[in-house]
């Protein structure tokens, strides 16, 4: 089904739609989540990505004002050790009662390339070690443009790599959050290129699969996302891609093979513009074998599993479902 029909077809699903092996449906949009996107749209979330230059400014500000990196808090129970791998500093993060048998999550986290792992984030993979019981393997990679997808996206396979050797028989979950859910697909594309394997599966949040930004549709979109904007997302873009073309897999993955890759979980929401990237991944994957459940939700922001709202909440129980 094409990206267009489906979202024609979206009109008459009224709480949203999951596709892949049968699930609940949602309700129509909570309350809470509909006061959310209100808030979004009065935060300058949305200013920051509106043209170029405001992205220039906002790198420009981080180049001589980097965000800190530490973890603010990781909630009671979790306990966290830092280390450098590769020369990144990387998190590991493990329930204070102990991480014998613990299945690992490698979280890559969002903000375009160009901004720094979040308190959000942290809350995330707080919740994650301590629901779930897991060790999480937290990257902190440079960001764009002092670092690009060139280096990038080799970089964080080789880590996902030694994870997966390191972890034996336990398993392995790659988790992202749009700019780091594209960055999770370009490293599992990168690994079987090479030859090595898979983890067990990826959980991809918002994934942003096409820096080009260039669907017809997503002009329309725009103006529904309380959070994005395309002139910006395209900027961020560019400076990711370095010198490499911004159709480059590992810039846009969608543009990549899907065949032999990790089973997928895609949790996407229709106020996102990014979310036809999320209908087209799902598509192409499982034309090719993957198995993959998209979890598509009418009037859901970007990044809509991480917020607080009862949709969040029910998307965050199910990937510590998964991931434990």
């Amino acid at each position: 089904m094409s990206v267009a029909r489906l979202v024609s077809a979206l009109q008459f699903c009224p709480g949203g739609c999951v596709f892949g092996p049968p699930a609940r449906r949602d309700p129509a949009p909570s309350l809470q989540s509909r006061v959310f996107n209100m808030l979004l749209a009065l935060l300058p979330y949305k200013q920051q990505l509106a043209s170029i230059e405001a992205v220039q400014a906002h790198v420009q500000k981080l180049a001589l004002q980097p965000a800190s990196y530490e973890p603010p808090g990781l909630g009671r129970g979790v306990e966290a050790t830092l280390t450098k791998m590769g020369g990144w500093p990387v998190y590991y993060t493990a329930p204070s009662s102990g991480f014998e048998d613990c299945n690992y999550v490698m979280f890559l986290h969002g903000g375009g390339f160009i901004n720094e792992i979040a308190p959000a984030h942290w809350r995330f993979v707080g919740e994650m070690t301590r629901k779930a019981r897991v060790s999480c393997v937290v990257p902190i990679y440079p960001l764009a443009p002092r670092a690009t997808a060139k280096d990038v996206v080799p970089a964080t396979g080789e880590l996902l790599r030694m994870l997966l050797e390191d972890a034996g028989s336990a398993k392995v979950t790659v988790v992202g959050n749009s700019a780091g859910a594209g960055l999770a697909l370009a490293a599992c594309q990168w690994l079987r290129d090479r030859g090595h394997r898979q983890p067990n599966q990826m959980v991809l949040i918002s994934p942003a699969g096409d820096a080009s930004v260039s669907r017809p549709e997503q002009i329309e979109i725009a103006k529904r996302d309380p959070i994005q904007d395309i002139p910006g997302i395209v900027e961020a873009g560019r400076l990711y891609a370095g010198a490499l073309d911004i159709g480059h897999p590992f810039v846009s993955p969608l543009n990549g093979a899907f065949r032999c890759l990790a089973p997928m979980t895609i949790f996407a929401g229709t106020r996102d513009l990014l979310y036809p990237d999320s209908v087209d991944l799902a598509e192409r994957a499982r034309a090719v074998g993957v198995p993959v459940e998209l979890h598509l939700l009418r009037d859901q922001p970007h990044n809509y599993a991480l917020m607080p709202t009862p949709e969040g909440r029910r998307a965050r129980a199910l990937i510590m479902r998964m991931v434990a």
